[in-house]
């Protein structure tokens, strides 16, 4: 990306623009902005209107001071030409054009005069995205540009970019837009650069396909090699067949042997059992939450029941990140309550976890110390399974990429069992095959999930549930992205799709959803009793400790008439909470044989 933008020079070889022809870039992480408001920023990121302007203004002032006649009509013909190709430039990469993207893009007006310094790292990437966008280059060159974009940014993006004409440069990790944008696939590969037409779906088959026919080519030629050493061996000392040795001899010195590409290491790995939880996983509240004169959460409620698989989407800053802390218990509301369940054992992924890693640990010293008591054997284990193996787990921490500090935060999720995850944009470093890895993973996951992702792949492989946070609330509904795009646009389907991408996987995700009608429905009444009992237990829990509570003042005992009747509810509590309990723990049986009977 870096060399077709002109940012590096090749050792070698030369890359060459047809003429006229622009690039231009937008690298995965940003340095800084152009000083200035936003609106200012972008618009001056366009080539030609700071010479314009500049040319302008000089001519302008030559004009006044011009002593003859003749050189008054030479400028004066120069500055119509300036008025002109200005007008033209701002008809094209005018100020409507540059409010246009960036309304697109999220900003509200008000922020078009805000200085572009004050942006946080987001939004300055997003900036730098409606410069790019403005500008119009003939060759677009996008550095995973989809992970700073919330989902509704980045619906109007992926249509942006359907609508254009331009040559795209992609890299990416979610595959669906992948799918809905290329038409080429480039691909680095152990025999260097390879070009396949079609998607990434596509890739995969031909890929596969040349590995398979690598793979017979390899296994026919060590066949023919072994018939010829075997001949060379057997009439080596023979004179007669001295010729036909020598002949065969130098045919396997001059044969180039067909090596059989080595797979790739990939991330593997599955997520450990927890202790199961109780049906509710936790409960909010009447929360609200804000941060200064910012207003996040007012009189929020909701609940999360086990096997939930809830996707969070909405606008950055409507306080996704919000609510997984508030859930985590890293931050408290300012009134309100969120209750976790019984029973629940919660794991937390986020991006601002990789900060916290303490850049002067190894790696192992790192995820060791979240479970000191374990052997380091099975750390190391785990280790492996994200590709840290060998003396790669003796590497420190400062000197990770941001991709492999996210899969130390992962690995630290993996050695300690939770049965509740929740996941703040778990892929934004991760490259495709990890992220299609965790995909995978959380698929076999049989605890409960909530997670915020911009990545669709990533949504549609998991969600059960979308929750859209805006205004303040939360607005839940049954389904995947897909479902939810559905339901925003009832005028029909998408728009078609740019190459030869489609919506492959809607019939899968149409049955997906009629099978989890279906299961709900055959599971229903035993969760809803088990939920019940669950009610009963907290109740009678709570009078038992009061009862226990008073039970331990000894000055209690000195009058019957107060002590008999506290004692007679400790009793008969604990009595009806055995009973609850066996009624429970029969009941999770009956649904544990259910859920094993459905598959």
């Amino acid at each position: 990306m870096k060399i077709l933008a002109g940012r590096v020079e090749p050792d070698s070889g030369s890359v060459q623009l047809v003429r006229r022809a622009r690039a231009s870039y937008l690298p995965k992480e940003l340095s800084e902005l152009p000083p200035g408001s936003l609106i200012d920023g972008v618009l001056a990121s366009v080539p030609g209107r700071s010479w314009l302007e500049s040319r302008l203004a000089s001519v302008d002032a030559a004009l006044a001071q011009a002593a003859s006649e003749a050189e008054q009509v030479e400028l004066g013909g120069e500055l119509a030409e300036l008025h002109e190709e200005l007008a033209h430039h701002e008809e094209l990469y005018g100020r409507h054009r540059a409010e246009e993207i960036l309304s697109g893009l999220g900003f509200s007006q008000e922020s078009f005069a805000r200085p572009a310094a004050e942006l946080s790292g987001g939004w300055k990437m997003r900036a730098a995205l409606a410069a790019l966008l403005l500008q119009d280059p003939e060759l677009l060159l996008l550095d995973e540009p989809t992970n700073h974009l919330d989902v509704p940014t980045l619906e109007w993006f992926d249509s942006f970019l359907r609508r254009s004409r331009k040559a795209l440069l992609l890299v990416s990790h979610d595959r669906e837009f992948l799918d809905r944008q290329i038409d080429r696939v480039l691909s680095f590969e152990v025999e260097g650069l390879r070009s396949y037409a079609g998607n990434y779906e596509r890739y995969l088959e031909l890929r596969a396909a040349e590995e398979e026919q690598l793979q017979a080519q390899a296994e026919k030629q060590q066949r023919r090699r072994a018939q010829m050493q075997a001949f060379i061996d057997r009439f080596r000392a023979k004179a007669t067949k001295a010729r036909q040795v020598q002949s065969r001899i130098k045919l396997l010195e001059k044969e180039a042997v067909v090596e059989v590409r080595e797979e790739r290491a990939t991330v593997r790995f599955r997520f450990p059992e927890a202790p199961r939880s109780g049906r509710e996983v936790a409960r909010l509240e009447g929360v609200s939450k804000s941060y200064g004169d910012k207003t996040i959460y007012r009189e929020l409620s909701g609940q999360i029941l086990r096997g939930d698989r809830i996707a969070v989407i909405g606008l950055n800053g409507a306080g996704k990140t919000t609510l997984l802390k508030l859930l985590a218990q890293e931050i408290e509301p300012d009134s309100g309550s969120v209750t976790p369940g019984h029973n629940v054992v919660t794991g937390y992924f986020a991006q601002h976890h990789t900060e916290r890693l303490d850049p002067e640990k190894t790696i192992l010293q790192e995820v060791h110390s979240l479970v000191p008591t374990e052997p380091q054997s099975r750390v190391r284990g785990v280790l492996g399974s994200f590709l840290f193996s060998g003396d790669e787990v003796d590497k420190r921490i400062g000197v990770l990429s941001g991709g492999e500090r996210a899969r130390v935060a992962l690995a630290g999720l993996l050695v300690v069992p939770s049965n509740f995850l929740l996941m703040d944009e778990p892929t934004n470093h991760l490259d495709l095959d990890s992220s299609e890895a965790l995909i995978d993973a959380l698929t076999r996951y049989e605890g409960t999930l909530l997670f915020v992702s911009h990545n669709r792949s990533f949504v549609n492989g998991l969600a059960t549930q979308v929750w859209e946070v805006r205004d303040g609330r939360i607005d839940a509904q049954p389904g995947d992205l897909d479902d939810w795009a559905a339901r925003r646009k009832p005028e029909g389907p998408m728009p078609a799709e740019r190459g030869s991408a489609g919506s492959q996987g809607a019939q899968a995700r149409r049955e997906r959803a009629l099978e989890r009608e279906q299961r709900e429905k055959a599971l229903g009444p035993t969760k809803r009793a088990i939920a019940e009992l669950e009610q009963r237990i907290a109740e009678l829990e709570k009078t038992k400790n009061e009862a226990e509570a008073q039970l331990a003042d000894a000055a209690l005992f000195a009058d019957p008439a107060r002590s008999t009747p506290i004692v007679k509810t400790y009793q008969d509590s604990s009595k009806k909470l055995e009973e609850l309990y066996a009624r429970w723990e029969h009941k999770q049986e009956e649904l544990a044989a259910l859920e094993t009977n459905l598959g």
